[in-house]
């Protein structure tokens, strides 16, 4: 049978309930399987843009510094050779691309696994709407703490809340998502989730393509 989950308004008056559907929501919890996908989506966040010239690549050097014989010294073809100062580095880091393919079905199960775990643990609510007539960061910090959102705090929203996500967009522990945007690493990485009755209609859909 589909969980159950409290909808509640900004003064944490149950306003209604939900339907939370057990392919979403009472999932398997695989935690090899959102380690790969966090640590995948981290490897994807990397520039790669680290860059060392090569030997070939350094300026200057094209003299051979002194005669192969008879001087006495170690015989040297350039002085941008990597074991002299200012010379070329020697097997260092060139550009390259991070990112790990993950499948996804992969990225499906490993967002179900979330949920799930944020919904057994008690740590997802539920709220009929973020609406607000203009911007007002104390109002919108004021939403959160009457439904007793504990920071760290992840909000997913749906369409028609422009207003709340402008009004929390300074607030260093509060971090807002649309559907689109629900991963993993974020899910993970906050205390609380709070998601509008829409969002979590927008997320089945979502996971069920």
């Amino acid at each position: 049978m589909p969980k159950k989950i409290d909808i509640l308004d900004s003064a944490k008056k149950v306003v209604g309930s939900l339907d939370l559907p057990d392919a979403v929501f009472a999932a398997e919890v695989n935690v090899p399987l959102l380690h790969q996908v966090v640590k995948a989506q981290l490897a994807g966040r990397r520039r790669g843009t680290q860059s060392t010239k090569t030997k070939a690549e350094v300026s200057g050097g094209g003299k051979k510094p002194w005669k192969q014989k008879g001087t006495g010294r170690a015989r040297s073809g350039s002085t941008r050779s990597p074991v002299w100062r200012g010379g070329g580095i020697s097997h260092g880091p060139k550009p390259r691309d991070y990112a790990e393919a993950t499948p996804k079905k992969m990225r499906r199960a490993a967002i179900t696994g979330a949920l799930s775990s944020i919904f057994a643990e008690g740590r997802l609510k539920v709220v009929d709407t973020l609406a607000m007539e203009g911007i007002k960061t104390k109002t919108a910090l004021s939403f959160l703490k009457g439904i007793e959102a504990a920071n760290p705090t992840l909000v997913i929203h749906g369409e028609g809340c422009a207003n709340f996500v402008r009004s929390v967009r300074n607030v260093p522990d509060v971090k807002t998502l649309p559907v689109e945007g629900v991963n993993v690493y974020d899910l993970l990485n906050y205390q609380t989730v709070v998601c509008t009755k829409d969002a979590v209609a927008g997320i089945e859909k979502r996971l069920a393509k």
